[in-house]
């Protein structure tokens, strides 16, 4: 019998109050009887809408069935046909905005909680099967693949289930990339990314850490090395800045720095030895799911007030509704329709304030949203002595530059000839992610992971 509850069945979380001074996870997931209650909301329509909305396609009605009949081995099977890191999107793809977003259920009520779903089933899969994946048969062919990050990883899983022996050349320490670098432990524990890593491994994915490509070894000398194809999956790690007076000043940190400090070298643990300034007041310049992240990171080390400053309005705020909402319940506090004008430091040359100015939205510009236009006699200074800018991200031009004949646009993107197969101008080379799209989402990175597996197999069968 469906359940025709219109609303979502609730996920536990911790309280705001207690949650915004520590690092663990949020929320706290279903438990068998929450999602099997949950999974009975599903119509199970014919023509599956949902799948349109996933980015790897998959087969969402058909995993929700079995979590209905209480088959969650089943389920999770299910999911891993088209997914290499189920315990990852069920807590950081943005379903309100692809999947969830082609629910029936959500015509005329809420949609069904597609994510919760996916994460429960994974959840329950790492902690009852025990069982080791078959390792596929050698097909006499390697591929490299640049970056062990979502899209990467996806690469890497798909073409080992194919057969092949694949390498991934991460540049950091641990593999992930932003996963582990960018996310913070109360969105995405590390040990779930590492158990999701290591269950790639025993699939044959062999992953080298601490190897730059194009500077411990080129492209090129990877074809030298006997791989017959190479997918960059590289991702966007250079941060953009403000371009105001005064953000050079100390205590200033870019997005990535303070979250990389914080997420991969454990800033926030007394066990570790990574400085970073616990500010008592911190603006956060910017509207991401990056923004958000950075500031209940800063909340989490003891800040007093914590700043969101977005120069456009609410509506318009690009992160998940889901992470401005806690956001907001932690105390975060958001500043919208406000722009920095620059950075002003002490004596010392530590930041003492951030002058602002009030916008109001003009016409729309070229990407279709109205333009933040300042008003005039509205600046005004925000106490604070912490500064991070959380505004985009761009490609390392490392690999580019070291890759003759690779085409790249003027963001230093690198150009495909298609989504579909994410070939490049060079032959053998895919490519796909934040690398070719710029900051994106952990599953459009993953999706074109999928797809560049699907067309290095062709090209390598068809060569």
């Amino acid at each position: 019998m469906p359940n025709m509850n219109p609303k979502k069945t609730p996920m536990p979380e911790q309280d705001p109050i207690v949650r915004a001074r520590n690092f663990d996870e949020v929320s706290l997931g279903y438990t068998a009887d929450l999602a099997m209650e949950e999974a009975q909301r599903c119509l199970n329509c014919k023509n599956m809408p949902c799948v349109q909305g996933c980015p790897v396609n998959i087969q969402i009605p058909r995993f929700i069935e079995l979590i209905a009949k209480g088959d969650f081995a089943g389920a999770c099977a299910k999911i891993k046909e088209s997914s290499s890191l189920p315990a990852v999107c069920g807590r950081v793809c943005p379903q309100e905005s692809q999947c969830e977003k082609f629910c029936v259920r959500g015509i005329k009520g809420e949609s069904v909680s597609i994510g919760r779903l996916e994460r429960f089933v994974a959840d329950w899969n790492m902690e009852n099967d025990h069982s080791e994946p078959v390792k596929p048969e050698f097909n006499g062919h390697r591929v490299a693949v640049v970056g062990a990050g979502p899209s990467g990883l996806t690469c890497a899983g798909d073409l080992a289930r194919l057969g092949y022996q694949v390498t991934v050349f991460e540049a950091f320490h641990v593999a992930g990339g932003v996963l582990v670098y960018g996310i913070p432990e109360f969105r995405l524990p590390k040990e779930i990314v590492r158990r999701e890593i290591e269950g790639l491994g025993k699939l044959g994915v062999e992953i080298r850490t601490d190897f730059v490509v194009g500077k411990t070894c080129s492209v090129d000398e990877l074809f030298e090395r006997g791989y017959e194809a190479v997918f960059i999956g590289s991702g966007a790690g250079l941060p953009s800045f403000m371009n105001v007076p005064g953000e050079n000043l100390n205590g200033v940190y870019s997005a990535n720095e303070f979250l990389t400090r914080i997420n991969l070298m454990k800033a926030y643990r007394d066990d570790y030895d990574t400085p970073i300034k616990h500010a008592k007041k911190v603006a956060v310049v910017g509207g991401g799911n990056v923004a958000m992240d950075a500031a209940r990171s800063a909340l989490r080390l003891g800040a007093e007030k914590v700043y969101i400053v977005y120069r456009r309005g609410e509506e318009e705020l690009p992160a998940r509704a889901e992470e401005v909402h806690h956001a907001k319940q932690e105390g975060v506090e958001f500043k919208l329709l406000t722009a920095p004008v620059e950075v002003i430091g002490d004596e010392n040359g530590w930041v003492r304030a951030l002058r602002c100015v009030e916008m109001e939205l003009g016409e729309p510009d070229a990407s279709g949203r109205r333009r933040p236009v300042a008003k005039e006699g509205t600046e005004h200074e925000i106490e604070v002595d912490c500064v991070i800018p959380a505004i985009g991200t761009t490609p390392n031009p490392l690999i580019r530059t070291t890759t003759p004949g690779l085409e790249t646009n003027k963001r230093g993107c690198i150009v495909v000839e298609s989504d579909e197969t994410g070939k490049t101008s060079r032959d053998a080379v895919f490519a796909g992610g934040d690398a070719v799209t710029g900051s994106a989402t952990v599953i459009l990175a993953m999706g074109a992971g999928k797809r560049a597996a699907a067309a290095i197999d062709h090209y390598i069968k068809t060569k």
